[in-house]
């Protein structure tokens, strides 16, 4: 079976699907089975998209328009079509940039794999320019890291806070200046310290 993902960015109404659904229904892409979002692709969570992914069967085929409507970047694109061959899925472009790929095909799969070569190459690439970037700035003096959004003694506050079963989070969380899902990066919701926070403390 054949389904479909369409994405446009804005949700003003200033940019429609229909071109793209048109593209996927041209394709064989029945109209009940074209999944859509309209966010930006920078986001982590779009309900369209991780509707169409659980949809997704063994031998079924994800049709997109265009490459740049389903990966934020490329590594997650990578990976997102990575996680459907492994799901025994294929994945096709219609048109754009990698319009040739197919993954049903042999000539599909080997330029998928040159994208999947390139994703590597960034993600090196990029590790390579932080370490020369962070040896720079010890060279000069200054250390480098992670930014926090809290500091020691909010965090330490934060753990009062969470501990006590009369505090209301969203308070906590004006108090703070921060969101509540950046709270509980720092402490889970009964005040146990989590990761950034242990970071936090021991610096």
């Amino acid at each position: 079976m054949l389904i479909g993902y369409a994405r446009v960015s804005k949700a003003d109404g200033s940019q429609v699907l229909d071109l793209q659904k048109d593209a996927l229904l041209k394709a064989g892409v029945e109209e009940q089975q074209i999944y859509h979002d309209q966010a930006s692709g920078k986001l982590d969570s779009r309900s369209g998209l991780e509707a169409c992914l659980k949809a997704l069967r063994e031998n079924d085929t994800l049709v997109v328009w265009k490459l740049d409507r389903l990966g934020r970047d490329l590594q997650h694109l990578v990976n997102t079509v990575q996680n459907l061959s492994d799901r025994g899925i294929g994945f096709r472009v219609l048109t754009g940039q990698g319009a040739d790929i197919n993954t049903n095909s042999a000539s599909g799969k080997l330029v998928f794999g040159i994208f999947a070569s390139l994703a590597e190459f960034e993600r090196d690439l990029i590790k390579e320019r932080t370490k020369a970037g962070l040896a720079a700035a010890r060279a000069r003096g200054r250390t480098g890291g992670r930014k926090f959004a809290l500091t020691k003694a909010q965090v330490r506050l934060a753990q009062s806070a969470m501990s006590s079963r009369d505090i209301q989070v969203a308070e906590l969380c004006k108090e703070l200046n921060i969101t509540r899902a950046t709270l509980y990066r720092y402490v889970s919701p009964d005040g146990e310290l989590r990761k950034y926070g242990e970071q936090v403390l021991t610096r």
